[in-house]
């Protein structure tokens, strides 16, 4: 296997959230910057400076948090090559604590464009040899567990979200500051909006409060979250998310993040959530009477 190290910091308080860790949207914000570090040791080093003329642009990504990481941590990221063809590559990325233990995996499917008009084109000769040299393999804690990666073909519409029912759980528009060098939404920005928008899901309370004094709270074990286009600064967003069922432990959470105006996707994601005890830092297993209900308000056929 060989990884390299290509992010090194920390948890800052304000990247957390009110469940006490780092809040999802900031995990793939550094996932990006290390994707800047990769892209440096493949041949590309700026590949995210605004006069350069080609870029990776992130298609898919694939997440799996493993260790909560809390303000102060000290975090690192390595990373190393899945697989590449004539125009895209997935990169693998082992966010690790101090101690070494995994605090998170990515698995990010980017394409080789053009910065501005995002048209893919062939990898240069230099970048497919450094990948090579950069091969390596996931690990079994890093590999999808609930979530596959196979194509996809979204029904994300907002016609559709309509005849399903999916809640309205978030409406707004781009704002400059949330765009990459070449006017694109950042990758973390999607992630961001979801983080934003899963509390009106459980506005009436999450799944596992069924004792009065437990303070319940919420957290991703593994999201893949794919883009189907990229909006721009002043574009519009609606989120709209419902529940795909689950057990006593993981719940399925589907996600379409939609322009309002024509009324397609901007991009689709698919989350495993878990209700946790936030005193004890522990999972929550629902009650039989508390799963029946919380399924009662899936909705069939879901997905992506």
């Amino acid at each position: 296997m060989a990884e390299v190290e290509v992010w090194r910091g920390s948890v800052a308080a304000w990247e957390c959230d009110g469940m006490g860790h780092l809040n999802v949207g900031f995990y793939v914000a550094k996932s990006m910057q290390a994707l800047g570090g990769m892209a440096a040791e493949l041949g590309m080093p700026g590949a995210f400076a605004p006069a350069t003329e080609a870029t990776l642009m992130v298609r898919e990504q694939h997440i799996r948090f493993l260790r909560e990481a809390r303000p102060g941590a000290p975090l690192s990221i390595t990373g190393g090559v899945i697989g590449i063809d004539d125009t895209e590559i997935r990169l693998l990325f082992l966010m690790r604590h101090h101690s070494g233990e995994l605090a998170a995996s990515f698995q990010t499917l980017a394409a080789h464009v053009t910065a501005r008009e995002g048209r893919p084109f062939p990898w240069p000769a230099r970048v497919r040899a450094m990948a090579e040299q950069l091969m390596t393999e996931v690990p079994s804690a890093a590999a999808p567990r609930s979530i596959g990666l196979d194509p996809v073909a979204t029904r994300a519409s907002l016609k559709q979200a309509e005849a399903m029912g999916l809640k309205r759980t978030g409406l707004g528009i781009v704002s400059a500051h949330e765009c990459d060098p070449f006017g694109r939404m950042r990758t973390e920005g999607f992630m961001h909006r979801l983080s934003d928008a899963v509390p009106h899901l459980f506005a009436e309370g999450r799944p596992g409060k069924d004792e009065a004094d437990r303070r319940v709270g919420g957290a991703a074990m593994e999201y893949r979250l794919i883009h189907h286009a990229w909006p721009r600064a002043g574009d519009r967003m609606e989120m709209r998310s419902g529940s795909a069922g689950g057990d006593a432990r993981f719940r399925r959470l589907v996600h379409w993040l939609l322009d309002p105006a024509t009324g397609k996707p901007w991009g689709s994601a698919e989350a495993m959530a878990v209700s946790f005890d936030l005193d004890t830092r522990k999972i929550i297993a629902l009650s039989d009477a508390e799963l029946a209900r919380v399924n009662a308000e899936a909705i069939e056929g879901l997905s992506l």
